[in-house]
């Protein structure tokens, strides 16, 4: 096996994308499939999308962008496949190449890579880096205005050389179909997931045209700050709570909780009702989950004249909230987050505590009640921590087995946290996951009985993406660096802070996601509907 140099006019002009193991066929620049199919990615709705090919660019549509890539004939017996070679060593080395002719009535693009190495030091414990460099040129627009920097991803390599990976780099880029799209790949050996250090080969750029998600539905957007919600099924019944102020503050008297329900799977929903409106304090709901007689328990912190409470409200009908307990902490916490029933223990919580900065308050552990709610013991599982290894804003399910699984926020990057335990959260291990493309994110998980997957739903703050990753929970539970390439599930405001905070529930087979959009002062609370993921799906 080999890697030649040659001169680019003796390489051959395309690729087989089946000698690729891309999967689906890849057509070149500007043709489009001519079949539109019914996308059934949409639950409880008709949602009506066109599907289409992916765009081909082949290693010789493609030149070089930035330092010095090598264009290379990739040899093993009488295969020989154009690359380009990108070091593992050497930083800021990138190809771009241009599409066109993107199908009228498209909405996005997802970017894919097709890449391979020949060096017989490829091992899956061993991870490369890519990032994706996307941008169009509109009439009449800054050159700058579609420009977009994707996160960085990182996958394991295969288990042998020759061996193609395709590699999921953006999941929506939103395009005017009509403008020509310029698209950049770059390897990052500085980044510190990029554990090979030897050249690998960017045989293809696949390039797909996407419909637009389904519209989310609103559950209120009078004017005002709505934000932060809690999304909760009780029975068949949802109840989406939400905080209403007049900016992004949480301690002004002007906030204050409110509620609303649905029984037709989150279409319509009830008039606002009042839940937390003490005078002089500022309230936001930071938690919920359902105590053992199936009914909902929300936390709300309140904060006001010097003082800061976490009071737990109890509702069966998600009309009339009753106060069960404002428990006193020995640790403070920023917020106790959603409530969850661990076998043996009693119902659960995370909470984290700090202020966001680099003080040494910063610290994590779990709140566990016994007797559904009226009491609460706090356990402290680290304290001391600097900002970047501070686990924030946490969401929990419980595996079996003793197995509990979280995934928590980053405010400082590069990845989102996850934090296991294996004995009923008696102790925990915190690591990073590989998952980048955040900005103050808040997960919200789902874990499905029936077939055992995992999702991790989270909003893309800054570039206004809702996403999904989906996963069997035992294959990263201890390799937390290979979740899965996300999905975008909706589209919501770029707005950076006045967008996010995704909170999941689900009835039967369909998931309900809650987030909020805007641009202060006004911005509303929204939710998605989408079927729960099937295997192989």
């Amino acid at each position: 096996m080999r890697i030649a140099l040659l001169p680019i006019a003796l390489i051959a002009s395309s690729v087989a994308v089946t000698g690729l193991g891309a999967g689906a066929p890849v057509q070149g620049p500007g043709k489009e499939a001519p079949a539109p199919v019914e996308d059934d990615a949409r639950a409880g709705e008709k949602h009506e999308a066109r599907k289409w090919s992916p765009i081909g660019l082949s290693a010789n549509d493609l030149s070089i962008a930035t330092g010095q890539p090598s264009l290379v004939l990739m040899s093993k017996g009488s295969i020989h496949l154009p690359v380009w070679s990108l070091s593992g060593g050497t930083v800021g080395q990138s190809v771009a190449g241009l599409v066109t002719g993107l199908p009228s009535d498209c909405a996005a693009v997802k970017v894919e890579i097709v890449v391979t190495t020949t060096d017989a030091a490829t091992d899956p414990s061993l991870e490369d880096v890519y990032r994706v460099h996307l941008s169009q040129m509109v009439e009449d627009a800054p050159v700058t205005d579609r420009y977009f920097l994707g996160a960085p991803v990182r996958t394991p390599l295969p288990t042998a050389p020759f061996h193609s990976r395709t590699i999921l780099l953006e999941s929506y880029y939103k395009v005017d179909p009509n403008a020509p799209l310029w698209v950049r790949i770059q390897r990052e050996p500085g980044d510190p997931g990029d554990t090979f250090t030897r050249p690998t080969g960017l045989a293809m750029v696949k390039v797909t045209p996407l419909a637009a998600p389904a519209e989310p539905h609103v559950v209120q957007g009078a004017s005002g700050y709505n934000s932060w919600p809690m999304l909760q099924a009780i029975g068949d019944k949802l109840v989406c709570v939400y905080s209403r102020g007049s900016k992004h503050t949480i301690d002004e008297d002007a906030r204050a909780v409110y509620a609303r329900t649905s029984t037709d799977g989150g279409k319509t929903w009830t008039p606002e009702t009042s839940v937390a409106n003490t005078p002089a304090y500022g309230e936001v709901e930071v938690g919920k989950g359902l105590d053992s007689a199936g009914a909902m328990l929300l936390w709300v912190r309140r904060i006001g004249k010097g003082e800061w409470h976490h009071d737990l409200y109890r509702t069966t009908d998600g009309v009339t909230f009753t106060l069960v307990t404002t428990p006193k902490l020995e640790v403070r916490p920023m917020q106790i987050t959603d409530i969850f029933t661990v076998p043996t223990v009693g119902l659960m919580a995370l909470w984290f505590a700090g202020d966001y900065g680099d003080k040494p308050t910063n610290a994590w552990g779990t709140v566990t009640s016994k007797d559904n709610g009226a009491t609460w013991t706090q356990t402290t599982v680290e304290s001391g921590l600097p900002k970047n290894q501070w686990p924030t804003e946490p969401s929990a399910v419980y595996l079996g087995d003793g197995k509990i699984l979280a995934i928590a926020r980053t405010e400082t990057g590069p990845a989102q946290f996850q934090i296991t335990s294996t004995d009923y959260g008696a102790t925990w291990k915190r690591m990073p996951t590989n998952i980048s493309d955040i900005m103050g994110s808040t997960a919200s998980l789902i874990l499905d009985a029936k077939t055992g997957l995992l999702s991790n739903y989270y909003y893309y703050r800054g570039k206004g993406f809702l996403r999904r990753r989906v996963v069997d929970p035992q294959q990263i539970f201890e390799r937390p660096g290979r979740w899965p390439a996300p999905e975008n599930v909706a589209i919501g405001s770029t707005s950076a802070w006045d967008s996010g905070n995704a909170n999941a529930t689900k009835i039967g087979s369909t998931h309900y996601i809650s987030f909020y959009s805007g641009k202060a002062p006004d911005t509303a609370v929204l939710v998605s509907i989408l079927p729960a993921p099937t295997a192989g799906k």
